[in-house]
């Protein structure tokens, strides 16, 4: 049976940076207790005039990620992107990113499914080659959460980050490659994490962001709560339809929403955080696409081998959340 195997993998993500210094001018907190409560020091922000609007950045880390798999973006026959922060409300980021990469013969689209919007992509790609029905497809997780942030809430503001991440899938019929993703979702829970109507007042200091008509509203405990026992019960659930263990796990690579609630879900899997992927630290919360940035920055930094077996997991507004075993296969 065919399976979707990652040939390659690229990220990027603004030039800016905004410490956690920088916030303490622009609301009431501080770099000890962002630091303390998430795990955050700073964020990649993107800016008006630098290229780097949603499409961009996906252009840039699919061209990263197309080098590495050696794979033309004209062989592309999918483009699927993962976002809740796209340039315009239509067309597509996915229509903009194949026209910047000339990609004529790929389907293109893109899925809302905030957090989880990369593993939602992934299983996407996944199902067609398995069909048959494409060969070649980019799996990209992208986001400008700069956009839809509330500078004004310090429970939130402090959170967010920019950037995008890409993935090269091809079919495989040996046992490397995308062995099973699992995906769940909950609509009744959806005011733990939701956008509401307005735009934020920018900050002086960050008057090159250009605002989105809506911003993020979140009920940071229970959010905290659910998140932990939903991206514990996936996984779980992930590993156990492949006859795998935490054990047989040489790298989980989780959502990067906070330092926290990712040692609470590796604790509750009996993982331990030395063979968890963090990079929260430098760049945030971007959204859909922490697990590909991170996937990214695990390969290049050679923590990834062939036949090693991968643990993805996510969660996010929705509430949506998923899995996905990766065995890798370069």
């Amino acid at each position: 049976m065919l399976k979707g195997c990652i040939v390659g993998t690229g990220s990027t993500t603004p030039k800016r940076v905004l410490t956690n210094k920088d916030l303490e001018n622009i609301v009431d907190t501080t770099d000890e207790w962002i630091t303390r409560r998430t795990g955050i020091k700073e964020r990649r922000i993107s800016s008006g005039g630098l290229d780097e609007n949603t499409s961009d950045m996906s252009t840039k880390a699919s061209l990263s990620a197309l080098e590495m798999a050696g794979i033309s973006p004209e062989a592309l026959d999918m483009i699927v992107i993962g976002t809740v922060t796209p340039d315009r409300q239509f067309p597509s980021v996915a229509c903009f990113v194949q026209k910047a990469l000339k990609a004529s013969k790929a389907v293109a689209l893109d899925v809302s499914a905030g957090c989880s919007g990369f593993l939602y992509a992934l299983s996407i790609a996944d199902n067609a080659i398995a069909t048959g029905s494409c060969k070649n497809a980019l799996v990209i997780g992208a986001e400008r959460l700069s956009s839809i942030t509330n500078w004004e809430d310090r429970s939130t503001c402090v959170l967010l980050g920019d950037g995008a991440g890409a993935v090269v899938l091809t079919p495989s019929t040996g046992t490397h490659g995308i062995l099973s993703t699992h995906l769940q979702s909950d609509g009744s829970f959806w005011e733990l994490l939701y956008s509401s109507d307005g735009i934020s007042k920018i900050p002086e200091m960050l008057n090159t962001i250009e605002g989105k008509p809506f911003y993020m509203i979140m009920d940071g405990n229970p959010l905290f709560k659910k998140a932990v026992c939903c991206m514990a019960d996936i996984a779980t659930e992930a590993l156990e339809h492949n006859e795998l263990s935490s054990a047989d796990v040489k790298l989980m690579v989780p959502h990067q929403a906070n330092l926290r609630i990712i040692k609470a879900t590796a604790e509750k899997l009996s993982i331990p955080m030395e063979r968890v992927y963090t990079n929260i630290y430098k760049y945030g919360n971007t959204s859909s696409a922490t697990i590909p940035i991170a996937l990214d920055e695990a390969n290049r930094e050679g923590l990834l081998k062939k036949g090693d077996f991968v643990l993805l997991v996510t969660f996010g507004a929705g509430l949506t959340w998923g899995a996905s075993v990766v065995k890798w296969s370069f």
